[in-house]
């Protein structure tokens, strides 16, 4: 089963955060806890680890995109062939 990762809320006035980076692409293996992108918010750089283990299914939003917090960051199937139909 597929899970949203979402922006989460770091500090009491976080309202949103720039993706500086993704550390994984699409159709790449992830580990619970895993470090899965840089996250720029309230002018300090934020390491966002991975909700799940799975594989990476669709990145919602690309480096440099602005993000309010809630929104939907990227969807991590259970298997491979998960993450290929979700894409299509």
């Amino acid at each position: 089963m597929a899970e949203t990762v979402k922006l989460p809320k770091w500090g009491l006035t976080m309202e949103e955060a720039t993706i500086v980076e993704w550390l994984v692409g699409e159709d790449e293996a992830v580990e619970k806890g895993e470090i899965i992108a840089e996250v720029e918010a309230e002018k300090a750089n934020i390491e966002l680890p991975s909700p799940c283990s799975g594989v990476v299914a669709k990145i919602l939003v690309q480096d440099g995109e602005l993000a309010a917090v809630g929104d939907p960051l990227m969807i991590i199937a259970a298997t491979a062939e998960e993450a290929a139909g979700l894409r299509e």
